[in-house]
């Protein structure tokens, strides 16, 4: 996991907490059987908990009302002049539909802005998961572009994604409505 832990995050209706280490595998194992995050984070617990505890990434459970509904992550760059930072969420079937992807990811954008001093954030779904670009849309994210081919797929073919990222005047802090 990243360097030192973050604080504990307040959303309009999610908490992110940082993640202990003890829970990585069972995030792990979560995401690859869950309906929602087993297609595009993969079946396999074993390559999810190694990119879980990669050096570069910090986690955080997202939590409403104190029950785990996700997993957020966020790698920075350091470099002063490439300052930026690319994030990733998967959120349990049983909390899809809800607002809270769009709550957490707001939540996650908001500090990295604010507390990290980072000015543009990104992140790359699948251009299948059409739910994702919907509630990354929500929030600010714009497309860039096709990454062909970019990664290996649970069924073993290579897939494309869309890189979208987010400008910090962009942020949509708050939603619509």
């Amino acid at each position: 996991m990243g360097d030192s832990a973050p604080p504990a995050l307040q959303g309009e209706s999610v908490i992110l907490r940082p993640a202990a280490e003890h829970e990585l595998d069972g995030f792990a194992a979560r995401l690859a059987s869950d309906s929602a995050t087993a297609p595009w984070f993969g079946t396999d617990p074993e390559v999810i908990v190694r990119w879980l505890e990669a050096d570069t990434v910090s986690v955080f459970a997202i939590e409403v009302q104190g029950e785990t509904v996700g997993v957020m992550t966020y790698e920075e760059e350091p470099d002063p002049d490439y300052r930026a930072a690319g994030i990733d969420i998967g959120l349990f079937s049983h909390a899809t539909g809800s607002g809270f992807g769009p709550d957490a990811l707001r939540t996650l954008a908001a500090w990295l802005i604010d507390e990290r001093g980072h000015h543009r954030i990104t992140i790359d779904p699948a251009v299948a998961n059409e739910r994702a670009i919907r509630a990354y849309e929500k929030v600010g994210f714009r497309p860039v572009g096709v990454m062909r081919q970019y990664e290996r797929g649970p069924d073993g073919t290579w897939h494309d994604n869309l890189l979208m990222d987010l400008l910090a005047p962009e942020l949509v802090r708050h939603e619509p409505g």
